[in-house]
């Protein structure tokens, strides 16, 4: 435990939501909820605006569309979130190497590891918490100067209880919270306030007559340990007591790479799921290779009908990104699989990743067997003949998501507002316009394309393509709140 308050958690507010206000001017200070539009998606975040409906993030998308109903429900960009998280990040890196990243809109920060740390460490108590405070406000005027967002900061000497603060802090705020305080601090919260405790911790917690977090450290360790269990249950009264002694560690590393889909309507069909699992093993790698790693473990992860969730995994000889192996793997998963009843949600990912990838004749068989299958089943095969006259493929019928970034050879860029009956309308605006105008066009018209996000401020470069720029991934993200 420190006596300077020099670790801080920096929280974006409502990071989807105000990423969209933002880029669409029309859309401030107005309702926005962002997340899965289909008939099971859920909110991933939801303008402040939205939340004084009672709207809030993880709530099934149609309790939202009830509660607010006149609010604007769009599709997750990620390519979006993902540009102003990365400008974000590099302004906390001005301030410390030691920067740990929790999700898109959220980090710890360690000030003691950066080019203050020796002013800070050797100040006077009072000095070293003014010259805190004034980093941070600096931090968050360059927030909002580079981006046109909001974040809530807090100041402690711990993780714990910068996270504490931070949420103090909602929205658009900074709290200090001083050494020495922690217990005084933490007393009157609910026990839900600490991280770890969720809903059936609380309910054993409750139970017993444990409501709030001071009375947590009241009951004791050997109490806690056996309404928890041993390691949850020191550890939650360890944080009752407000200790908590774990370093900010820059960089973690991701352990796994992974895509999931929830479907509207039950799959029943074994050849259906076997196609959808081939689809997201193809996105998996597709996102596996863009991040230039290979993964040894493919894993599956079916939901049932029933909500039971179901996984199973093969380790492979060796790491590999290899597209071809993954998807016949994923299968192979998913054809032991007993699907009697339906399936709700399937998700493929990649686990013990890599660095490298061990080149060997695995995949190379696997991918030689393919096209082997592929040239066997092909008609008249080994028969020389004259090619035949090709029938013109029916043109696909082009999908447009409410929210999603457009280009329009006369108007420019804008974005969807919504589409149906062939139909896709346009409100043709950009993040340093006002509010602009709508047209509506046919879904094929050859003029209109999808585009990549827009910065929030006009002249910084667009981001580049990645492995999402298709949206891969929309409405399944959770935004940490």
């Amino acid at each position: 435990m420190r006596s300077l308050p020099s670790i801080i958690h920096l929280d974006m507010d409502a990071f989807y939501a105000s990423v969209e206000q933002a880029a669409k001017p029309s859309l401030r200070g107005k309702p926005v909820i962002v997340g899965g539009l289909g008939g099971r998606g859920v909110v991933a975040t939801a303008s402040y605006e939205a939340r004084r409906f009672g709207v809030h993030s993880a709530m099934p998308m149609a309790q939202a569309r009830r509660l607010c109903p006149n609010a604007a429900f769009l599709t997750g960009r990620f390519q979006a979130y993902r540009q102003v998280s990365e400008l974000v990040m590099a302004l906390l890196r001005e301030l410390s190497p030691l920067v740990q990243p929790l999700s898109l809109d959220e980090a710890y920060v360690d000030l003691e590891a950066g080019p203050y740390g020796p002013v800070l460490t050797e100040s006077e108590h009072g000095t070293g918490e003014r010259l805190v405070l004034a980093l941070v406000e600096d931090l968050r005027a360059d927030i909002e100067r580079r981006t046109g967002l909001t974040a809530s900061v807090g100041a402690a000497g711990s993780k714990l209880m910068a996270k504490i603060a931070s949420e103090q802090a909602k929205p658009d705020g900074l709290v200090l919270i001083e050494p020495g305080q922690e217990r005084a601090v933490l007393g009157p919260m609910p026990v839900r306030a600490l991280p770890g405790v969720g809903p059936a911790t609380e309910q054993v917690l409750r139970r017993a007559g444990l409501n709030t977090v001071a009375e947590l450290a009241e009951a004791g360790e050997a109490e806690l340990v056996q309404l928890l269990g041993k390691a949850h249950g020191a550890g939650v009264h360890q944080m009752s007591l407000g200790l908590d002694d774990r370093p900010v560690v820059a960089d973690q590393d991701a352990k796994s790479v992974s895509v999931e889909d929830t479907f509207e309507v039950d799959l029943a069909d074994r050849d259906r799921v076997l196609r959808e699992v081939e689809a997201l093993a193809l996105r998996c790698a597709r996102r596996l290779r863009g991040a230039g790693r290979s993964g040894r473990t493919v894993v599956l992860k079916v939901r049932r009908f029933d909500f039971s969730t179901l996984t199973r995994s093969e380790t492979l000889r060796g790491p590999t990104d290899d597209e071809t192996v993954i998807v016949e793997t994923a299968r192979r998963l998913a054809s032991q699989v007993d699907i009697t009843g339906g399936v709700r949600l399937l998700g493929v990912g990649v686990a013990q990743l890599a660095d490298y990838t061990q080149e060997d004749l695995f995949a190379q068989a696997v991918r030689e067997e393919a096209e082997a299958e592929a040239a066997a089943a092909a008609p008249g095969a080994g028969v020389q003949e004259e090619p035949e006259a090709v029938e013109p493929e029916t043109a696909v019928v082009r999908r447009w998501l409410p929210g999603q970034d457009v280009q329009h050879a006369e108007y420019g860029p804008g974005w969807v507002q919504g589409s149906g009956v062939g139909r896709v309308t346009v409100r043709f605006e950009t993040p340093w316009s006002g509010p602009g105008r709508v047209r509506t066009f046919a879904v094929e018209d050859p003029a209109l394309e999808p585009a990549r996000p827009l910065p929030l401020r006009e002249g910084w470069p667009v981001a580049p393509d990645d492995a999402d720029a298709d949206g891969e991934g929309a409405g399944e993200g959770e935004e940490r709140e």
